[in-house]
């Protein structure tokens, strides 16, 4: 199925406006992929020769390896899952953004200062009562940086991208995350041109949190959708 037709076979009814390809898990669903998905190839060319720069620091002694890895372990962990955390949050504890974020992501997010490349198509989908979403990049690692940060390694791996859309529970599963058998796993499929954010469920007993505490039980696995946002008792 081709991204960009709206009328494509398995696209969900209701789906968020924009919304790319999108599969359903339940007890009646048959899968079928053929998604086309453009490469980036310039951006490719970008990332070995930063790779390759990197090499050239570090062998000469111009860059430490272990400054290099918390630099990125910060913004892989902190800085963009915590824009991200925010966004979160705020649809938590504000309806109207809330439905703001749902009509359309991109404008929502960039009300709280963020956004740019890698964000600037962006679609919120929603977990709740007997739905589970999951985020993939089947093709490549289209990952949405602005609220997100670095891609992890994993999202990035074969066997993530393909058993994400052919065996959701069990990839669910070995992150610790199990929807209930009734619930609908969907499996959104990111593109050059969209990319996902799930909204996790509100963590019950959190009434009355404030924005930064609700963005505290956020993590970024939870926006993927391999895992559930944190409890309240993880605040403490």
């Amino acid at each position: 199925m081709h991204a960009e037709d709206p009328s494509a076979e398995g696209k969900m009814a209701g789906a968020p406006p924009g919304a790319g390809a999108h599969h359903r898990h339940d007890a009646d669903h048959d899968h079928e992929h053929d998604h086309e998905h453009p490469h980036d190839e310039a951006e490719a060319a970008i990332e070995a020769r930063v790779r390759a720069l990197e090499e050239i620091l570090t062998q000469k002694g111009y860059v430490e390896t272990a400054a290099l890895d918390r630099l990125v372990e910060t913004y892989e962990t902190r800085i963009g899952p915590r824009n991200g955390a925010h966004v979160i949050a705020r649809a938590w504890s504000d309806p109207a953004y809330r439905e703001r974020l749902q009509s359309d992501a991109t404008a929502a997010i960039a009300e709280l200062g963020f956004g740019g490349r890698q964000g600037e198509h962006m679609v919120a989908v929603f977990n709740g009562p007997g739905v589970h979403n999951l985020v993939v990049c089947t093709l490549c690692s289209c990952y949405p940086w602005p609220v997100l940060g670095l891609p992890p390694v994993w999202y990035k791996s074969a066997p993530y991208r393909s058993r994400a859309v052919m065996d959701p529970r069990s990839v669910l599963a070995e992150f610790g995350c199990h929807p209930p058998q009734e619930a609908e796993i969907r499996v959104w499929d990111s593109t050059a041109e969209i990319r996902y954010l799930v909204v996790p469920e509100r963590p019950a007993g959190t009434d009355g949190w404030t924005q930064e505490q609700l963005a505290a039980l956020v993590t970024r696995n939870s926006m993927i959708g391999v895992s559930y946002a944190l409890g309240p008792e993880a605040a403490s």
